[in-house]
């Protein structure tokens, strides 16, 4: 493609020998007008806009480097020219500093690239019967007003071809490329002209001038200020339009105008947006189940035979529990955590195991219908076949082809920038650097687990919990409470840090594997942040839910971690408890940090400049000044929009089983996610270049495989975390003979007998508490239901068969959920097809009607002007051998 555009579109550039043979901008006076998007002529349309600083009044720099930067600026701006763009350069007016020069790409210019870019563009309206649905009457009620926002009209469309002008439907030349394509195109020219050579290897594009600091900002143009509508009367004023129907607060239960949104910013933007809108919709169900089985939690939170055991002082109160610590902690009574049982009830009831089994069913409605959706867009937004090929490469990656190679399938040499061997050496080394971040990572988990475990020390010690009485706070503050909230607060702090380093970190390896297009790029770069977002985010998680408690011996032989630390033990219920707490601190503290980074930093920003500009002047500025003033959006666009999203869908599925209100706190950031994220776009934000997306890109896979590991991590939270299994196995098999002593089943005595029992005589040194023992009794209770035989039984401290039956238990329940689970998720997979028969008829229609305009009219043509010479050539057969008597 590089040849190509050398050799067709983009003359090479030499040395220029003389200051004066460089093409420079036309230098005009602002004529006062803050609304135009017009050069001073009214005519020409601003496409796009550079900033610079006028080298002779920096101050920053040697005159030297000011001197070097003014030529490759110059060079830069004259090869602009030499491409067929045109200049228009404006001083600024707050800061005489300041240059902005309008950039105009004409009608052949656009022709041009256009084909080079493979960009669809209309052919005929589109003449299928539309097919309105039976809820037509009820979305309407949510919909933007068609009068505001008119709907796009749908056209068939195919890639332009200038050969082929005649067969588009053209109304007018200045509407025929919109804004949006406009700038695409002028950035795709901006990105690949040349401005230096060193060394015989070319130095092109826009971004490097501004990663230099030769140009300050490069960006299109919004179309008004979004506070009114443009004093042009022919701007659309689109940018107000979305402000007021789209990102204003009061639209919050209205739904999103996505074509129009797409018209304004991309297909890119849009395809976001439409993710974010569907995946808010569906969450709506999700969030009333989820009510629905907390709610029927807290009904039942009366009826918790165990939690009132717990809690009544003639069971309860005469259980004395074990240290949970050596030598600093002391014995302790199990009404305690009476409280603490009342709320687990609410968490740990059958409607837990309703509501896990659902959100597993549901991840797979969303993502299957969500394919549908996307195959939709596909088509009305033309990326049904946005192919790798039609991609542009990346500058970055076609400034570091000098490898020459043999291309098997043409068969004909192109440059790459690294041969087989150095691919290698850079996957390698980049995989060897995820793996070390990982394991740096796991390290800072580490570290939390082990402050867990000594500072469980210091509160047992601070938090003394005698049996003789307590006061009321202790019914809250439990040295296991206050080491789990602060560990919890520890561990969100870490995250926040160590994300701002992985995503430099991240940046830095995509950035050395120098990926071939803009695509590759961020797919690469989203499988590797999501991989260290994984691992931060959800492994603590995974320690609450999989580990802590399962690995503890028991009171007379505890497990120790690297040989000093006693290894945690679960509250009397289990873990779960302390899972939901641990999700609600960094679900909740990660979405209020994010609303502060996302939107206040851009904000307070936006403020001081234009607080700062205001106090200098008060005269009437233009749009391009306005548009420089405000933020600049990144290289990476909505990437860490997508990937907050997709960590939120990790806690709404994946640990779902512990927190069913999860969904509802989704729903609810969500709703304000899209009108936040639509308020920054339009108001805080200069406009994104426009570009193509055919999907949510790596992000798809990275969902369909959240979903597959949410059926696993439920199943194993329900079955290993929760204390439903042991409570089930104790009601249809230990509470009545030949185990029980019940007639009936009954969850009466459950708490007796699953708290193994160990007598304090057994103690070693090393453990044995030093608080002196209250009351005659001789035994205590393990805090965790490791079920095992009680002193002076031939095998004590043995696991018992009790114990046996609920792993088994466990074990059966796992297998049949997640068996179940997904045979349901395939048959859902099966019968939802991917692309529905309307999107299907669309497509075949617009490929026969490509057929037709553009390839049979073209055999047409051939036939007429072969027929005319077929017509010739008889002719002059027929005079050649004509008798000469005639």
């Amino acid at each position: 493609l590089v040849l190509e555009l050398n050799q067709v579109i983009i003359p090479t550039y030499g040395t220029v020998p003389d200051q004066q043979n460089l093409h420079t901008p036309e230098w005009v006076d602002f004529d006062d007008k803050p609304d135009s998007l017009f050069f001073k002529d009214g005519q020409r349309r601003i496409d796009f806009v550079l900033v610079y600083e006028d080298e002779s009044k920096k101050m920053t720099h040697k005159r030297s480097d000011r001197k070097k930067q003014k030529r490759k600026r110059q060079v830069y701006e004259s090869n602009l020219i030499n491409n067929g763009l045109q200049l228009e350069a404006t001083r600024s007016v707050l800061d005489e500093k300041l240059i902005f020069v309008k950039v105009h790409a004409p009608w052949e210019v656009l022709c041009t690239y256009a084909e080079v870019m493979h960009i669809k563009l209309p052919l005929q309206h589109n003449d299928l019967k539309s097919r309105h649905s039976a809820f037509n009457w009820f979305s309407r009620l949510f919909r933007v007003d068609e009068n505001i926002i008119k709907p796009e009209q749908e056209f068939f469309t195919a890639p332009f071809q200038k050969e082929h002008l005649s067969n588009f439907y053209i109304q007018d030349k200045d509407t025929f490329f919109n804004p949006a394509t406009r700038s695409r195109i002028v950035h795709f020219i901006l990105s690949r002209v040349e401005y230096a050579t060193k060394n015989n290897v070319k130095k092109f594009g826009i971004n490097k001038l501004l990663d230099t600091g030769i140009y300050k900002a490069a960006f299109p143009l919004h179309d008004s200020s979004f506070r009114h509508l443009s004093t042009d009367p022919t701007c659309p004023s689109e940018r107000y339009l979305l402000y007021r129907e789209w990102a204003h607060p009061k639209n919050i239960f209205k739904l999103q105008p996505l074509d129009f949104i797409r018209k304004y910013y991309g297909e890119k933007i849009g395809i976001y947006f439409a993710w974010l809108g569907f995946y808010t919709n569906m969450l709506t169900v999700a969030a009333v189940v989820g009510v629905g089985c907390f709610l029927y939690g807290c009904l039942k939170k009366d009826d918790c035979t165990w939690s009132q055991e717990v809690c009544d002082p003639n069971i309860g109160g005469n259980i004395i529990m074990c240290p949970q610590c050596d030598k600093a902690c002391t014995y302790w009574n199990l009404t305690i955590t009476c409280e603490s049982s009342k709320k687990l009830c609410i968490f740990d009831s059958f409607g837990t195991l309703v509501f896990a089994v659902f959100m597993g069913i549901w991840v797979t409605f969303f993502l299957e219908f969500w394919k549908r959706r996307q195959a939709e867009l596909e088509y009305e937004w033309d990326t049904v076949e946005y192919l790798e090929q039609e991609e542009q490469v990346r500058p970055e990656y076609e400034a570091r082809c000098t490898h020459v190679v043999m291309n098997e399938i043409t068969q004909q040499e192109e440059h790459v920038p690294y041969t087989a061997c150095g691919k290698c050496v850079r996957m390698t080394f980049c995989t060897s650097a995820i793996f070390f971040w990982i394991l740096l990572i796991i390290a800072s988990v580490v570290g939390i687990i082990v402050y867990r475990l000594s500072v469980f020390l210091v509160f047992s010690a601070k938090l003394s919990q005698h049996i003789s009485g307590a006061e009321a706070i202790r019914k809250y503050l439990t040295p296991q409470t206050a080491t789990s909230v602060t560990a919890s607060l520890i561990s969100f702090v870490v995250i926040m840090i160590l994300n701002i380093v992985y995503e430099k970190v991240a940046i830095l390896i995509t950035d050395f594997e120098l990926p071939r297009t803009q695509t590759d790029y961020e797919n690469s770069l989203t499988t590797k942040m999501f991989l260290f977002q994984f691992v931060n985010y959800y492994s603590s998680c995974f320690y609450i839910a999989f580990f802590k408690g399962k690995f503890v011996g028991h009171p007379g032989s505890p497990v120790y971690w690297l040989g000093k630390y006693r290894n945690e033990e679960c509250d009397p219920g289990g873990c779960l408890l302390e899972l939901t707490t641990q999700l609600a601190i960094i679900v909740g503290g990660k979405a209020i940090w994010n609303n502060i980074q996302e939107v206040l930093l851009p904000l307070v920003k936006n403020l001081i400049g234009r607080y700062s500009a205001a106090a200098k002047s008060e005269k009437v500025v233009p749009r391009w000044e306005h548009d420089y003033h405000l933020q600049s959006i990144g290289k990476l666009g909505l990437f860490y929009e997508y990937l907050e999203m997709v960590i939120q869908f990790g806690f709404v599925t994946l640990f779902v089983a512990s927190f069913p209100l999860a969904p509802l706190l989704a729903l609810i950031n969500n709703m304000l996610e899209i009108r936040l994220d639509a308020w920054k776009l339009t108001t805080q934000f200069r406009r994104m270049v426009p570009q193509k997306a055919q999907d949510i890109g790596a992000w798809q896979p990275i969902l369909q495989g959240i979903a597959i590991l949410a059926v696993v991590t439920n199943a194993l939270i329900i079955a290993f975390t929760s204390d439903m299994i042991p409570r089930l196995v104790y009601y249809w098999s230990f509470s009545v003979p030949p185990y029980g002593t019940h007639s009936t089943h009954t969850m009466e005595g459950y708490i007796n007998s699953t708290l193994s029992v160990f007598n304090i005589s057994d103690f070693k040194n090393a453990s044995k508490p030093s608080s002196p023992w209250f009351g005659n009794q001789t035994t205590c209770r393990q805090v965790y239901r490791d079920l095992r035989y009680p002193p002076g039984h031939q095998h004590q401290y043995e696991h018992n068969i009790y114990y046996w039956h609920v792993i088994a238990a466990k074990l059966a329940f796992i297998i049949v959920m997640e068996h179940v689970i997904y045979f349901v998720k395939f048959i859902i997979s099966y019968v939802i097809p991917d692309v529905s028969q309307k999107t299907k008829s669309k497509v075949k229609r617009e490929k026969y009607l490509t057929q037709k305009l553009l390839h049979e009219n073209d055999l047409q043509g051939v036939k007429k002007t072969m027929g005319k010479i077929a017509d010739k050539i008889i002719k002059g057969a027929d005079s050649t051998f004509r008798p000469k008597d005639e």
